[in-house]
């Protein structure tokens, strides 16, 4: 499976690049391909282009702020969750990465 990630925090600094680093380990634990830009106190790194978001079999967006170019991802199927839940819970964000697999593009789970 094919994943992309955006994480953002509200100060851009630690928890935008813990969750980045978090997400990239669970999705090589599972053996996915994960590709996360963040949007932090440097500004947007690693952003994502057109083609590896419409590659993608779902977009995961972990993030306190409203992030930049959300109309990116109008049609991927979408995971969307806060930073501390997704910290605290990574199991869960997995488990609804797998649901949403199944759904049409445009679907969009909020954990």
């Amino acid at each position: 499976m094919e994943i992309v990630g955006v994480t953002a925090c509200i100060s851009g600094v630690a928890h935008t690049y813990m969750a980045a680093e978090a997400l990239e380990k669970i999705c090589k634990k599972a053996g996915y391909k994960v590709t996360v830009e963040t949007q932090g106190a440097l500004g947007s790194e690693n952003q994502l282009d057109e083609a590896q978001i419409q590659s993608a079999d779902v977009a995961v967006i972990i993030s306190d702020i409203n992030i930049e170019g959300a109309e990116r991802f109008e049609h991927c199927r979408v995971v969307r969750c806060s930073i501390s839940h997704f910290l605290r819970s990574t199991d869960a964000v997995m488990q609804a990465i797998t649901k949403v697999r199944q759904a049409p593009r445009g679907a969009e789970i909020k954990i």
